[in-house]
């Protein structure tokens, strides 16, 4: 506790101490409130940092009016700022953000293949984006994905031009990552002295589709398309000289053929068995009942007389009946086995003999309308 004296002598510099101090800590707390403030400006608004006027005011008027609800709006203004965008006059962040933005809005009017698209686009620079921007993106892009199909696309030689129903997409490549709309989809890969390669597949939401393209020169083996992870109907291809190969379909009615006749085989010597079983059966019938008739009549030529009891009668319908078993038992094994052996040399000779000319129908979709394509030599 200070004297008079002392309080005297420090009082004032103490005050000043004192004023200063506090001084600071409102500077401090006005610095850290308008630091955190442009922080959240940065994350959810696009800085306005562009070269380009056109990509700052549709940036302006997204922003607007994605803050107010208004998602159509806000979408056509992202959209035309994300079109405007280019490496040269602005920044890689920027387009970056937009996409995302973008997405996000497509995301809220349901247009979920466009929105999977462009928050993909966004979050394969995501190391220029702040991690705020990266979670909300991937949150997007994980509400969109159950809506759309993805199709992995590889394409051998990568300069080859990719069409998707028939639209050519971007800038050749050797992989694709495509997001498109569930249903029948048919992609095709062409280059200048080549053959084309083509694909039917059917795309379902929420699943990957893997697809691989091989585009062969002129005159050698055509394209063939990879195993799908869904389910993708193989095109025809083309020999070296020129015939066409037996397609997908074709391939799984003889699978379907050849596992019918093994069954239709098996079932009939089965069935054989059976029979040779009940003529075994019949014929102990048989010698019981012979045995009973001797130990009862002395005489061995008794059923051979006009008056034979009728006990010799039945053992003439168990001999019969045992005899038309047996024939039918080794009948029906001939049979089973004949077609067995037919049902394997079809096998063998369906997978030595080379394809054969013909028609090939494949189903193909498009935006707006689906049919049939034949293929094929006549």
């Amino acid at each position: 506790m200070l004297t008079p004296r002392a309080r005297r002598k420090y009082g004032p510099f103490m005050r000043f101490v004192a004023l200063s101090w506090l001084l600071c800590l409102a500077l401090g707390a006005t610095a850290g409130f308008t630091s955190s403030a442009s922080a959240e400006e940065d994350i959810y608004s696009m800085p306005e940092r562009s070269e380009s006027p056109a990509v700052s005011d549709n940036v302006r008027r997204g922003r607007r009016a994605r803050d107010a609800g208004r998602w159509a709006e806000a979408q056509a203004d992202y959209k035309a700022a994300f079109e405007a965008t280019d490496p040269a006059s602005s920044t890689e962040r920027e387009r970056a953000e937009i996409a995302g933005e973008l997405g996000l809005c497509e995301l809220a009017l349901k247009l979920y293949r466009d929105a999977a698209e462009h928050l993909a686009w966004s979050l394969d620079q995501r190391n220029v984006l702040p991690l705020q921007l990266q979670l909300r993106f991937e949150a997007g892009q994980r509400n969109a994905a159950p809506h759309v199909a993805t199709l992995y696309l590889s394409v051998e030689p990568p300069d080859a031009e990719v069409l998707i129903d028939g639209k050519p997409i971007s800038t050749p490549a050797r992989t694709y990552r495509l997001f498109l709309e569930p249903g029948q989809h048919m992609v095709r890969a062409r280059l200048a002295g080549h053959e084309e390669a083509f694909a039917s597949f059917d795309a379902q939401a929420g699943k990957p589709t893997t697809i691989s393209l091989q585009v062969p020169r002129a005159g050698t083996q055509a394209a063939v398309p990879a195993k799908d992870a869904a389910t993708v109907t193989r095109e025809p291809k083309r020999s070296a000289r020129g015939a066409q190969a037996p397609t997908v379909a074709s391939s799984s009615t003889a699978s379907k053929l050849h596992i019918a006749g093994a069954v239709l085989a098996g079932a009939i010597m089965v069935a054989g068995g059976g029979f040779l079983m009940w003529s075994a059966y019949t014929q102990d019938e048989l010698h019981d009942g012979a045995t009973a008739l001797r130990g009862a009549d002395k005489e061995a030529n008794r059923c051979a007389r006009p008056d034979a009891p009728r006990a010799c009668s039945e053992l003439r319908d168990l001999q019969e009946k045992r005899d038309l078993l047996r024939q039918v038992g080794w009948v029906s094994l001939a049979t089973g086995g004949a077609i067995g052996a037919l049902t394997l040399v079809s096998l063998f000779v369906d997978r030595a003999s080379p394809p054969s000319d013909g028609v090939r129908i494949v189903p193909t979709a498009g935006g707006r309308s689906a049919g049939l394509m034949m293929v094929g030599t006549w």
